[in-house]
C-alpha cells in the first residue's frame, strides 16, 4: 500500500523523491496485480535530458507498515540520449541447436530497419533474419526472442563450422552509430563470427 521511489541525479548525493502525482501531473503509474502471476508494477515515464549514471531506489511497505525487506532496492542505470547500438553478439557461441542475439540500443527512437545476414566463410549469404523475425526489441539491453537454429533460408540444416554475420540497422534511412563495448575485440570490420557444432 505504500511505495517511495527516489532518483539520485548526476552530480548530486541527495536522492530526489518521485511522487505519483506532482503539480497535478501523473509521474508514476500503478498497475494492479493480475492473476496468474499476481505481480503489480509501477511505471515511471522519465525524461532524462542529461547523459550519465543515475540511481533508482525503491522502498515499500504493506498496509500494516511492514517493510518489504531490511534494505532498500537500489540499482544504477546509465542514460544515453543519442541513438546508438553495440555490436550484436550471439549466445551461446559455439552452439549446437540454437543461438540468440544480444545487443544494447540507446536513445529514444526505435530502429526503422534491422536485419542480420549470416554468411559462409566464402562470403555466401545463407540466412537473412528480418526485424519481424527477431521479435520485439527495446531501448536498453536486448536478448532476441528469435533463436537461429543453424538452418539456411530454405530451412535446410547447415554443416558444422564457422559462419560470419553482419548487422544492418537504420533509423529513418540513417545508419545507427556504433557504440563501443567490451565485445568489440570479437569483431573485425563489423563482422561477427559464430561456430556451429552439432
Amino acid at each position: 500500500s505504500s511505495f517511495r521511489i527516489f532518483i539520485t541525479e548526476l552530480g548530486t548525493t541527495l536522492p530526489k523523491r518521485i511522487y505519483f502525482v506532482e503539480n497535478g501531473l501523473e509521474q508514476l503509474k500503478f498497475v494492479k496485480a493480475t492473476l496468474p502471476e499476481n505481480k503489480a508494477r509501477i511505471e515511471y515515464a522519465a525524461n532524462f535530458k542529461i547523459d550519465g549514471t543515475y540511481k533508482l531506489t525503491v522502498q515499500a511497505s504493506d498496509v500494516s507498515n511492514n517493510r518489504s525487506g531490511n534494505n532498500d532496492y537500489s540499482i544504477n542505470f546509465k542514460v544515453i540520449n543519442k541513438s546508438s547500438i553495440t555490436n550484436v553478439m550471439n549466445y551461446p557461441n559455439p552452439f549446437t541447436s540454437s543461438t540468440k542475439f544480444i545487443f544494447t540500443l540507446t536513445g529514444s527512437v526505435m530502429p526503422s530497419w534491422f536485419k542480420i545476414q549470416i554468411f559462409t566463410v566464402s562470403g555466401k549469404v545463407v540466412r537473412e533474419i528480418t526485424q519481424q523475425e527477431l521479435g520485439q526489441i527495446k531501448i536498453g539491453k536486448n536478448i532476441t526472442e528469435f533463436a537461429w537454429d543453424g538452418t539456411d533460408q530454405y530451412g535446410d540444416e547447415l554443416g558444422n563450422g564457422v559462419y560470419f554475420y553482419k548487422v544492418f540497422t537504420e533509423i529513418n534511412d540513417q545508419k545507427i552509430e556504433h557504440r563501443e563495448s567490451g565485445a568489440d575485440a570479437f569483431f573485425k570490420h563489423e563482422f561477427g563470427k559464430m561456430y556451429l557444432m552439432r
